[in-house]
């Protein structure tokens, strides 16, 4: 258990309140007794042992206040190295005069807990406003993930133009597997702010906390667009350098073959065992003359295709920082 109390009830001034419990087990006394004494959050509470992951619904019990519950699985680290192992899942229920949460992480708490923002939850009118003031608290963790995957993104850019290792690709994709598991945490976000707007229509628009919250989450979405973008750039240069790089060396192979066919074909033929052939008797001297002869054939053939235009700069040395 932490060490922060196992049940936190902050008042506000307009009349509703904001629970926070921290929960190890689901038959605790803390839970039972807020079943006794809010009988609303009973199918919510019910719920809970079995949830693993995100959910969210909007019911009516009433046919016309409506209620907001569900849970929310995020991190609040700034590198996830484990999966869901380094997740939070918090439970979150909104009705008409409470606000619970139920393991909400101990630093959003402690931030919560400080006076400014304090004083920003709990002056509000309603329970949804203070629940997009904690929201918006966690999707700070995002922002800071978010800056250090930045580095780590700009690190592979630096390597990739200063050389493009066979490596790189693997680094290209595990970083578009952590933005992916970022992305996919953020979803739930975005999915909060289109369920807010169906339990409460107009009345959220005019929220505070609700626009603040909002523009974050609007600003998260941005930088998750233009990083996906990044990287897909990053792939195609990648594949471009690999495919540009493969069809050099496919050509300075050919060109190679093509430059010692003519060695290769007088080779082949004065190593028949024919008795009858010109300079295969002469001794030291003949085998000179072959020798000159294969040279002055290659270097002939090469000059006559490097005239021609055919092996542009294939055969030349890249400068030592090349890209390639």
């Amino acid at each position: 258990m932490d060490d922060r109390r196992t049940t936190a009830v902050r008042q506000s001034r307009q009349g509703w309140s904001w629970i926070d419990l921290t929960v190890d087990r689901w038959d605790s006394p803390e839970v039972r007794r807020l079943y006794s004494d809010h009988p609303c959050v009973k199918e919510w509470l019910d719920m809970l042992p079995e949830a693993e992951t995100n959910y969210l619904s909007v019911r009516f019990p009433d046919g016309r206040e409506p209620i907001l519950f569900g849970s929310l699985l995020y991190s609040a680290r700034e590198e996830i190295k484990n999966g869901a192992g380094d997740c939070v899942l918090m439970h979150f229920f909104v009705g008409k005069e409470i606000l619970v949460t139920i393991n909400l992480d101990d630093d959003t708490f402690k931030v919560l807990e400080q006076p400014e923002h304090k004083e920003m939850l709990l002056s509000y009118p309603r329970p949804i406003d203070g629940m997009f003031v904690i929201m918006r608290a966690i999707l700070h963790y995002f922002h800071t993930g978010m800056d250090r995957f930045e580095r780590k993104l700009r690190r592979v850019e630096e390597i990739m133009k200063k050389r493009n290792r066979k490596n790189l690709m693997d680094q290209i994709l595990n970083a578009r597997f952590e933005l992916l598991y970022w992305s996919n945490l953020f979803i739930p976000f975005l999915e909060l702010v289109t369920a807010a707007r169906e339990a409460y229509l107009e009345g959220m628009d005019e929220s505070v906390p609700f626009k603040r919250f909002l523009h974050r989450a609007e600003r998260m979405s941005g930088l998750f667009d233009h990083y996906e973008k990044e990287i897909d750039t990053l792939i195609s240069i990648d594949d471009a350098v690999s495919a540009f790089r493969g069809n050099d060396i496919m050509k300075t192979l050919t060109i190679l073959t093509a430059v010692f066919t003519p060695a290769t074909v007088i080779g082949a033929v004065w190593g028949m065992n024919f008795d009858f052939l010109p300079w295969v008797n002469e001794g030291f001297v003949g085998f000179l003359f072959i020798t000159a002869l294969i040279l002055f054939v290659t270097a002939g053939f090469y000059f006559w295709i490097k005239a021609k235009g055919w092996t542009g700069d294939l055969l030349e040395v890249d400068e030592e920082d090349s890209n390639l």
